[in-house]
């Protein structure tokens, strides 16, 4: 890739981020992603912290590699994992993560911390690591309204996944298509997903 051409990894695998109004199966590959997590109510302090800390190592990484001319990209969107979530939302565990180029490396993320932490911005920066994920098959779907009507979506998944004699595994992922500060909670659209194994 020339140092002049913006990378998009959200438009190059968009295979892997359909969002169709009714349950598919996609298959997702391996790919690298800058991941915090952490414990506690989405949108509290804990939470807010770890998301700007996510937010300042990828602009700072893909900032800094740019000025440095070794090529440009977009950051891409924000995706999240819960598990732990039947309970009371203070012990709602969760990994906040934004894909990142593959030629993103442990010197790029130790570069962009320590540049976070001189210029006094670097809360919760030790706790973002480079993390490759691979689900393979998965069920997905876009839900299009506020994040608590979530659950009617994925009975659909799951009644779609149970026909094709597949069950749900691993952690319920989330990828966020709006803003949630920009738009309101009934337009919010958010892919959901699910890796998936044969039914027992």
């Amino acid at each position: 890739m020339s140092t002049t051409e913006k990378l998009d990894l959200f438009k190059l695998h968009k295979a892997e981020y359909a969002a169709p109004k009714e349950p598919k199966l996609v298959e997702v590959g391996p790919a690298e992603y800058l991941t915090i997590e952490g414990r506690g109510e989405p949108g509290g302090e804990d939470f807010q912290t770890a998301l700007g800390a996510l937010y300042g190592m990828a602009f700072t990484i893909k900032m800094t590699r740019k000025i440095e001319g070794l090529g440009d990209y977009a950051v891409c969107k924000l995706e999240s994992q819960w598990w732990n979530i039947d309970g009371p939302k203070d012990g709602w565990q969760w990994k906040m993560m934004i894909r990142t180029p593959e030629f993103v490396g442990q010197d790029d993320l130790a570069s962009a911390a320590a540049k976070l932490v001189e210029k006094k911005k670097g809360a919760g920066v030790d706790g973002v690591k480079l993390e490759r994920i691979d689900e393979g098959r998965c069920v997905q779907m876009l839900h299009i309204g506020p994040y608590d009507k979530e659950h009617e979506t994925i009975a659909k998944m799951l009644a779609f996944a149970k026909e094709k004699g597949l069950a749900v595994h691993g952690r319920h992922h989330e990828i966020y298509v709006s803003d949630p500060r920009r738009v309101p909670p009934e337009r919010l659209k958010t892919i959901l997903r699910h890796p998936l194994r044969p039914a027992s």
